[in-house]
């Protein structure tokens, strides 16, 4: 254990490896950003940016209070910071050395801006974001909590498409033959038309339906991943936006679909910048569902307080569906977003899809769980080093399709289902999400929970037909005690 990792501790050396990784990363960014770890036993228990913190703006004043009794102060975000100096710079050019500065007071006693202004950005309303100096992130919330209660304000999460520090992919890609068909297959008697979705991921590998048709018409941010048009290197959580979209095209062939690139530092993001993705999607996309294809433990296990908020602008508008990953730490413990109640979460069932995949969360938190072990569908061409212990440094070639594991896989299968849904009856997102859930429920296995299948795996729901119609689609009649999206 070296100094510049003390936060390794017992963890374990696959974990250890994507800690590093995304702390990296956000250090090699034009903007670097400093990132905290918590461990917890052998594994993480989640990451936060250093000198930042999320407040609900209605307690501000009681935090600021509590900062100045802490010796904590406040700063100017990085950027307005450095626009700050230059701009006294200037006026000290502009100003000549035998006359004082204009305006009246010197500028080191020029009055700052009220009230939220410089020091206090609104991420959303009701959502502030602090930039701290003179403090530990998390000594200071320790204070903060002992003093306001638990949840006036916390730290800026890291969420990511990792592997066991977040929800998404649980193994490295694996080589299938050239060729090879996407699995599960194209569901050609869905549909999905006029119904469109946003994937908040790593965005779309150029010339993504070049061999890939179930591709054509779909849309996004590039992946700043892609292989190099010199190397041709396929780098790290490359192409995972792109196969997460493949997967819920061949469930819903003509869903509109657009892939966002918000994990683009090592295939991780600040909550915040996760919360302004989703935000921005809603002006200008327009989706009816949102699949979120990350997650995060949390301190003390709280919701993102960041998505929380977004959660209130989201339900300014009528029947939009969110979708995530539960999470492939092999644990009950909660993941964010999924964990929200107007989140349909998705767990990941084996390969024979009959029993829970080892390596998905689970618990009561997660609404369903569907094949998210060894999936085929779209990827990169080029070489591939994998990160991941114990095959790090080996070297896998891909020709654009890949075998890949986990809830970010899982989870697109529901999604897609919503989209049909909404195709074939007519229902908002929510309304759809809540029957897809509701019919994963009649088929639920004993020791694992609901299951929710591709087209053509018997999804009738026929328990408790006295209730409902018993429609072999699975249309879903009857009382839905849970909502996903609203």
């Amino acid at each position: 254990m070296t100094e510049q990792y003390e936060w390794r501790r017992d963890m374990e050396d696959r974990v250890f490896d994507e800690v590093k990784f995304i702390v990296e990363a956000f250090k090699g960014r034009e903007k670097p950003i400093d990132i905290g770890v918590r461990p917890q036993d052998t594994g993480l228990g989640y990451l936060y940016a250093e000198g930042q913190l999320l407040v609900l703006e209605r307690y501000l004043e009681a935090v600021l209070a509590s900062l100045r009794r802490q010796g904590v102060a406040v700063e100017p975000p990085p950027g307005e910071r450095e626009q700050g100096e230059r701009e006294q710079g200037e006026r000290q050019q502009e100003t000549p050395p035998d006359e004082p500065p204009q305006g009246g007071a010197p500028d080191d006693e020029s009055p700052r801006p009220e009230y939220p202004g410089d020091l206090f950005p609104r991420i959303l309303p009701g959502l502030i974001l602090l930039h701290i100096s003179g403090g530990s992130v998390l000594d200071v919330l320790d204070v903060i909590d002992r003093e306001l209660g638990v949840g006036c304000a916390t730290p800026n999460h890291v969420l990511t498409v990792a592997d066991e520090v977040g929800p998404c992919s649980a193994t490295d890609p694996q080589e299938v033959y050239k060729g090879t068909e996407p699995y599960p297959g194209i569901c050609h008697g869905n549909s999905g038309a006029g119904v469109r979705v946003y994937i908040s991921d790593t965005g779309l590998l150029a010339d993504a339906a070049s061999g890939h048709p179930w591709l054509a018409g779909v849309e996004g941010d590039p992946d700043p991943l892609s292989p190099g048009l010199q190397s041709g290197k396929v780098k790290p959580y490359a192409g995972h936006g792109t196969f997460v979209a493949g997967v819920l095209r061949c469930i819903a062939p003509a869903t509109e679909i657009y892939v966002g690139n918000v994990f683009k530092t090592g295939g991780s993001a600040l909550e915040t910048d996760f919360v302004l993705d989703l935000q921005r999607a809603m002006q200008e996309w327009h989706p009816d569902i949102y699949h979120l294809s990350a997650a995060s433990t949390t301190r003390k296990s709280l919701a993102l307080l960041s998505f929380w908020t977004w959660l209130k602008q989201l339900g300014q508008h009528k029947g939009i569906a969110c979708v995530a990953p539960a999470g492939n730490s092999g644990t009950r413990r909660a993941h964010w977003p999924a964990a929200s109640p107007e989140v349909a979460s998705v767990g990941a069932l084996a390969a024979d899809w009959r029993s829970r995949a080892s390596f998905s969360n689970y618990g009561g938190w997660v609404d369903a769980y569907a094949p998210g072990r060894n999936l085929i569908n779209a990827f990169a061409f080029g070489p591939y080093s994998c990160d991941m212990y114990p095959y790090s440094g080996q070297v896998r070639q891909f020709y654009g399709m890949a075998q890949w594991s986990g809830t970010s896989f899982s989870s697109p299968i529901v999604t897609g289902l919503i989209a049909d849904r909404m195709w074939r009856t007519g229902e908002d997102g929510i309304e759809a999400a809540a029957a897809v859930l509701r019919t994963a429920r009649c088929h639920a296995i004993p020791g694992v929970g609901a299951i929710a299948l591709p087209c053509g795996e018997d999804r009738g729901c026929r328990c408790g037909e006295d209730r409902g119609c018993g429609n072999d689609r699975g249309c879903g009649s009857g009382s839905a005690p849970h909502r996903p999206g609203r």
